[in-house]
């Protein structure tokens, strides 16, 4: 992606007869991490230190199904490295989730390639996903090539199970997949010595925070940052019970510009907005985020109808109580299980088949469920509807109080 408004002013300055060094303005191709390994991947970690771009890279890294190629938690195995994976039988296992496989296959490939990761190894695999205790929870432990560690969480995979338990976060403290987010961090982090790194993209980046913060107090200390890659927040009395004061310093949350996951429970805690190709929602995909110069490209903030959209969700998740929430996300998914599919991918790929089965379901919501629904979405159309109030409210008053400045100052000029 090219940086277009300095190669405009070039084109302006050409025309009218102005051969000058304003040529130079014009900016390197920007692109995405893809294009940072290519670019960067030359660079050692000793000549140029682990960035936020880094963490990135390995917290999608960390979405390929490494089952049966890298080492279990419990396994005595030694830990593998990416030239022993790319030479595995069963190499062609780490792309079974479709949705980004090519991305995928470029991304390892660009890591082998590189200076930066080739020599990096990996070990303490998990990947559990229980349908009957709605849970999906998967993590790795990278170790660098200049003495760190990175212990990445996975944030959402393609199961239907995985998007359940991150609606269930909505009303349930802790979930499965973060109390085992807590042991696994605690374990693995008896198993090496020295300063790491804790980090994961959507879930992953919530896991990531919520370990760090429930882990025991030596292991905290280890911390040197906690990536939270647009992953969703807590709700206000989690951060209360948790030691989140203790770790607030170290964590980095990063968040793409029109941002829905990362702005969940988003309450204060300090974040950062980069700038995405691609547009809406569309954005949370890893491989979207802006690259220019090695960091990524840093804009003011989230999008102002994104982030009206969000604190009105917020707000409404908040003033529900746990029945109405429990019963929302429960008949959500009893709807969506009806498709006779466990994950997205079969989900999306026969539509008509899905979209059927899931009418056939709703018609069979009992009264009490589908009157408790239709409050619950009630309630969140008059919370924006007050949000909306309020906005012209204030705008209406700023106008008021415009238009009297600008009366006294033409009096005064007077």
């Amino acid at each position: 992606m090219v940086c277009f408004k300095p190669l405009l002013f070039c084109i302006f300055q050409l025309k009218c007869g102005k051969i000058t060094v304003i040529m130079q303005e014009v900016k390197a191709v920007a692109g995405t991490i893809l294009e940072y390994l290519k670019e960067f991947g030359d660079n050692s970690l000793k000549k140029a230190p682990f960035s936020e771009v880094d963490s990135l890279v390995l917290c999608q890294f960390a979405y390929l199904k490494f089952d049966g190629l890298v080492p279990e938690v419990g396994q005595e195995a030694g830990s593998v490295s990416l030239k022993e994976l790319a030479a595995h039988p069963d190499y062609e296992n780490l792309y079974a989730d479709e949705r980004y496989e090519k991305d995928n296959r470029a991304l390892f490939e660009g890591m082998l390639a590189s200076r930066r990761f080739r020599n990096m190894r990996m070990k303490y695999y998990i990947n559990i996903v229980e349908k009957k205790y709605e849970t999906q929870f998967s993590a790795v432990t990278f170790f660098l090539d200049d003495g760190t560690t990175y212990v990445a969480f996975r944030g959402t995979d393609e199961s239907i199970v995985g998007w359940k338990e991150d609606f269930n976060m909505a009303f349930l403290s802790p979930v499965p997949g973060q109390e085992y987010s807590v042991k696994y961090l605690n374990m693995v982090s008896e198993k090496f010595t020295g300063p790491f790194y804790v980090g994961g993209h959507s879930k992953g980046g919530n896991l990531a925070v919520y370990s760090a913060m429930n882990c025991k107090e030596w292991v905290a200390d280890r911390i040197l940052k906690v990536y939270c890659m647009d992953g969703p927040g807590f709700r206000p009395e989690v951060l209360e019970q948790c030691r989140y004061k203790d770790i607030e310093e170290k964590v980095v949350k990063i968040l793409p510009h029109s941002s829905l996951v990362g702005m969940l429970f988003e309450w204060g805690i300090h974040f950062e907005v980069v700038e995405s190709k691609n547009i809406g929602l569309s954005q949370h995909n890893p491989y979207s985020w802006i690259v220019e110069e090695g960091h990524f490209r840093v804009v003011k903030g989230v999008y102002e109808s994104r982030k009206r959209s969000d604190e009105n969700i917020n707000k409404w998740l908040l003033s529900l109580n746990e029945e109405q929430l429990r019963t929302f996300v429960d008949t959500l998914f009893q709807v969506i299980a009806a498709s006779e599919t466990d994950n997205l991918i079969d989900f999306t790929a026969d539509w008509k088949k899905s979209m059927n089965g899931m009418i056939a379901a709703m018609q069979e919501i009992d009264e009490k469920t589908a009157k408790m629904l239709k409050e619950i979405v009630k309630s969140l159309f008059i919370i924006a509807s007050e949000r909306m109030k309020a906005d012209i409210t204030a705008g209406i008053r700023q106008a008021e109080e415009t238009v009297k400045h600008v009366s006294r100052r033409t009096k005064a000029a007077k």
